[in-house]
């Protein structure tokens, strides 16, 4: 096992006016930065509903990896997710297939549609214990999301941090790649979770340490990096993989 000691601890809070205050929250919308403060015991989240106190739509995370947490009201573009379907397939064969996601499933095997049909389709039929979702911008699906308890995979789970965490994996089509909607897809997945799952107090994702758009895009949602390890693949290879964890009190409440 490759280990590297997990991030440090957040910041300590600013004193103002002689009493603590937790991380700065910054909402944009439409032009306007709206500012406030994290209170004690409040999560990210909580704190951006209520420095917007939007009635139109809740903030979704610009970036969440500094000092200042950064969330936007987005009037312009509605990002969900929704349970996989067969009728699928064919998108996530072709997301698959191209070049965009290869290099990083590559481990897998080719995917052809027979192979692809073969280990998704039990998943999507709920027989496994990994659930797949497809990612949607304005209804036009454009990724997918799987996720699973830790537990339920022995091998892995030796190697998580916690057993009972809710782990993640997830990639968007070229097309749609690169241009900001990474951490706002991975939001929708975690706040639809929150409500699924609302005992799980960790989710968990493992990309690969040469994947620095999937860190970058869970720092940004609000997952912190900690542990490096060897992570054994179905072809018998081993690949580095970066272990970032998610709080779920603390970002989502």
């Amino acid at each position: 096992m490759v280990g590297r000691a997990a991030a440090g601890p957040a910041r300590p809070g600013r004193v103002r006016d002689g009493r603590m205050t937790g991380p700065r929250v910054v909402v944009h919308d439409r032009g306007h930065d709206l500012s406030g403060v994290v209170r004690d015991g409040e999560a990210w989240a909580a704190a951006a509903r209520r420095t917007a106190a939007s009635l139109h739509a809740d903030p979704v995370p610009v970036d969440l990896s500094g000092e200042v947490k950064q969330f936007l009201i987005d009037h312009d573009n509605r990002v969900t997710v929704r349970a996989m379907g067969r009728g699928d397939l064919p998108d996530l064969t072709r997301w698959r297939q191209s070049e965009h996601l290869r290099r990083w499933w590559a481990s897998d095997g080719e995917p052809t549609a027979e192979r692809i049909e073969a280990t998704y389709g039990p998943r999507i039929d709920g027989m496994s214990p990994t659930r797949m979702w497809v990612a949607e911008i304005n209804g036009r699906s454009v990724g997918f999301v799987q996720d699973y308890r830790i537990g339920d995979y022995p091998d892995y789970a030796v190697l998580g941090p916690d057993p009972d965490a809710i782990g993640v994996d997830y990639a968007l089509c070229e097309e749609w790649s690169g241009r900001g909607f990474g951490a706002q897809v991975l939001w929708a997945w975690m706040v639809r979770t929150r409500r699924r799952l609302p005992a799980a107090t960790t989710y968990f994702a493992a990309p690969d340490h040469r994947n620095a758009a999937s860190l970058r895009m869970l720092a940004k949602a609000g997952f912190t990096e900690g542990l490096w390890f060897d992570e054994p693949q179905e072809d018998g290879s081993v690949e580095t993989v970066v272990g970032c964890s998610l709080d779920v009190a603390r970002v989502l409440g």
